[in-house]
């Protein structure tokens, strides 16, 4: 592969060397960079066991980074071309990444094996030695009595389950034991409903349908066909693993004081809750709640977050769009035109990209490979930061048959398209590449369409929340594009938007300001106001749905110009004052409208009880006052007169006297 050392010095002002057998023979080139104490990039992935293993023989302070330049750009037919990339390659792998925080999930090896007849017991049978083994039939027919019970045999059906490794518990209908004195066939006795197990493993070969969400992604759950021999055989060796102490990555970071799902028992935004495909996500009172066991890591919900509640950590958004940063401004720095990002996976993108440089034509020159932990975790956020800093498309690489639901992703592609297309920058830009062929994927790239690239790229470095960044990528988006139209119509969902106010429903009773998580919608301490900041509005919905006149409609969109402007006032109007003091207090409106209900409908404030009504036109301190000092509750019925004794009497003696005739 050739090596453009000019396009790569003007990016890589450090000391740079250049060997061709760096693992072999010229070893001790390797060596003396790390006994500099320096940081150190090798611009090679394939041997970098070899080169790690030295790095802690040495126990050198130097940070070692890996790249690969070899298949992401030096083998292709576009070598010659490759230099800027290269460039920006080795650039953006200097990015720190700062360490993930780690899950401990516990096995002990207690093992629940569902499934029907002799199949579920052979494989309990295999596995006893190495796991502490129930099996569960479901359904079992004539199964014959084993000679010695070396595990126990239970029957029932699984209603439901839930947890993870090293959690599990499921529910059991018609739950039996069977009789010690079965002799053709286990005969169990009489089988109650409601039971309750709780393993560790769950091996389910019931060939029905799966017991959680997204069954093949749950920890510590293990399904297979019984009738293929294969899959039985992956399950057996699978589960006789599954004992110790297992670390998965946290994927998720959750700030529950961001989250906008719920307030008063009125649910707003269900975004994370609608994609999550595993269930890890919950209602919890005001947020929801993520089970960091459970999850699988998709990040969807943290792409569809609209207030950076749900965070991605692996890495956190702030980190990823650094590095994007630098390589894309590496790539202009280097000489390089029309960047296209291309981001990917490592279990399915990373070996297309090296299949393509192997047996096929390679990447495009221009195309700069970006590996993530998971496609789906890319939110409108990194797509609008890419075409800030400079970049003339974004491809997402994914299988043709995703392992996650893109439901999420389609969203995102959306929202971004709608945003980059209206700005200028071209229609078409921001795609999703469905593949597993290699040679398909070349031809997708080659018949990309490459959009106007800013001529005033952003330079801002990304740091902090989520949410943060969603609005200064957007602004510096907008500075950047080459129509920085004002107002961009979004579809409903969208993490941006402003709100329709029906002022003559509106009360300003205020429900929706108390409602709103993110301060959006405020008033004002000294006058009888509704104001609004589209800036900081999430379009979670709560203030719609909380409004008791419903006066509130979202809009989805992106108003720069309100973004900039001060508060705007919604609704303003004069307060009453107290009839008896003169204070100010409520709205004009609204009292006035009650008192007119009150006269003409509600007997306790017409005809005797008209006086009543007063009441309600005082403060809260004039009212106290009043129903003190006259001795009576405004609320409650007239007494009828009280009869005594001698009423009764005198009212029959006068009618002696005046008989009725």
């Amino acid at each position: 592969m050739p090596l453009d050392a000019p396009a790569i010095g003007r990016v890589c002002t450090g000391q740079i060397t250049q060997a061709d057998q760096l693992c072999g023979l010229e070893i001790d080139r390797f060596k003396a960079a790390l006994a500099e104490g320096i940081p150190v990039t090798v611009a090679c992935t394939q041997e970098a066991p070899l080169f790690r293993e030295l790095a802690e023989d040495l126990v050198t302070s130097s940070a070692l980074t890996f790249v690969n330049i070899r298949e992401a750009a030096g083998w292709s037919k576009n070598a010659a071309a490759a230099g800027p990339k290269t460039a920006a390659l080795i650039a953006a792998a200097a990015e720190d990444s700062p360490p993930v925080a780690m899950v401990t999930l516990e096995s002990n090896g207690v093992a629940l094996i569902y499934g029907r007849g002799d199949a579920a017991i052979e494989v309990g049978r295999r596995l006893t030695d190495r796991l502490d083994v129930t099996v569960l039939l479901t359904e079992p027919g004539d199964v014959t009595p084993r000679y010695s019970n070396e595990f126990p045999i239970r029957k029932g059906s699984v209603r439901n389950g839930r947890g993870h490794l090293g959690q599990f518990e499921l529910t059991i209908d018609d739950y039996a034991f069977p009789a010690p004195s079965s002799r053709r066939r286990l005969e169990f006795g009489v089988p109650h409903n409601g039971a309750v197990s709780t393993c560790d493993l769950v091996l389910d070969l019931s060939g029905g349908s799966p017991m959680f969400p997204a069954h093949e992604l749950r920890p510590g759950y293990l399904r297979a066909d019984p009738r293929d021999r294969a899959a039985v055989e992956k399950l057996i060796l699978d589960a006789g693993h599954l004992v110790g102490t297992f670390d998965k990555p946290r994927f998720i970071e959750l700030d529950e004081s961001l989250c906008a799902h719920s307030r008063s028992g009125i649910t707003g935004c269900t975004r994370c809750l609608d994609l999550c495909p595993t269930g890890a996500i919950t209602p919890n009172g005001n947020a929801v709640t993520i089970d960091p066991a459970v999850c699988a890591g998709c990040g969807a919900c943290a792409a569809a977050c609209p207030t950076g509640a749900a965070s991605y950590a692996l890495p956190a958004a702030d980190v990823l769009m650094r590095r994007l940063r630098t390589l894309v401004q590496a790539y202009r720095k280097a000489g390089g035109i029309n960047a296209v990002v291309l981001l990917h996976d490592g279990d399915h993108g990373a070996p297309l990209i090296d299949a393509l440089a192997r047996f096929g034509d390679g990447l495009p020159a221009n195309v700069l490979p970006v590996q993530v932990n998971e496609v789906t975790q890319i939110g409108p956020e990194a797509v609008a930061a890419l075409f800030a800093y400079g970049a003339a498309g974004v491809t997402l690489l994914t299988r043709a048959k995703p392992r996650h639901d893109p439901l999420s992703l389609l969203r995102v592609v959306e929202t971004s398209e709608t945003i980059v297309a209206a700005l200028g920058f071209g229609d078409g830009l921001v795609r999703i590449i469905q593949t597993d062929d290699p040679d398909q994927f070349r031809a997708m790239l080659d018949a990309a369409p490459v959009g106007v690239a800013t001529q005033k790229p952003a330079t801002f470095v990304p740091r902090g929340a989520k949410r943060g960044l969603l609005e200064t990528t957007f602004r510096e988006l907008h500075l950047a594009a080459p129509v920085p139209v004002d107002i961009v119509a979004l579809a409903p969902g969208a993490p941006f938007g402003g709100v329709s106010l029906n002022v003559e429903s509106c009360t300003l009773c205020h429900s929706c300001v108390t409602a709103c998580p993110s301060g959006a919608l405020s008033d004002n301490p000294d006058r009888a106001m509704l104001r609004f900041t589209e800036s900081i509005c999430v379009q979670c919905g709560l203030c719609e749905a909380t409004c008791p006149e419903d006066a509130i409609t979202l809009q989805p969109r992106l108003d720069f110009q309100a973004w900039n402007a001060p508060k705007r006032v919604l609704k303003e109007e004069d307060p009453f004052h107290c009839i008896g003091c003169g204070k100010p207090f409520g709205t004009k409106s609204a009292i006035e409208r009650v008192v007119a209900k009150l006269e003409e409908k509600h007997w306790m404030f017409t005809g005797a009880n008209a006086r009543r009504i007063d009441v309600v036109k005082m403060c809260e301190d004039c009212r106290v006052e009043a129903v003190v000092n006259e001795s009576f509750d405004p609320h409650a019925v007239p007494r009828p007169p009280t009869v005594t004794t001698e009423d009764y009497l005198r009212a029959r003696e006068a009618g002696k006297a005046n008989p009725i005739k």
